[in-house]
């Protein structure tokens, strides 16, 4: 885990995002004060995936999520023919939708592809 902080503009304002990185499941306590969560993946990896689904489950049983903005983030700095990706496309948006209100990136911090976003 860690803690950072980044100023951004969204719509010509300004915000301070506090960004507060949780290894594991969330307790009641982060669910308490979480505005927005980002859900991260492997898309190499089929367990990092089902992981992603469990604790999505663990913070809608904390607190409802209908008033916590929320991101499905895959990446894929290690796709290749040694190690293929396992997660599609299909699947990954599948799961944002279920997850309503979710925004779905695919990243790859290597070539810099939806870092920014």
């Amino acid at each position: 885990g860690g803690q950072f902080k980044r100023e951004v503009t969204v719509d010509g304002q300004s915000h301070l995002l506090l960004i507060r990185e949780e290894a594991g499941a969330p307790d009641a306590q982060f669910a308490s004060w979480a505005d927005a969560v980002i859900f991260v993946f492997s898309l190499e990896s089929e367990s990092s995936f089902e992981e992603v689904t469990q604790l999505h489950t663990l913070l809608s049983d904390l607190r409802g999520t209908s008033d916590v903005a929320l991101a499905l983030v895959g990446t894929q700095d290690k796709i290749s023919s040694s190690s293929p990706r396992v997660v599609e496309d299909a699947r990954a948006r599948a799961l944002c939708g279920d997850m309503r209100r979710c925004l779905y990136y695919e990243t790859c911090a290597t070539y810099g592809l939806n870092v920014d976003r």
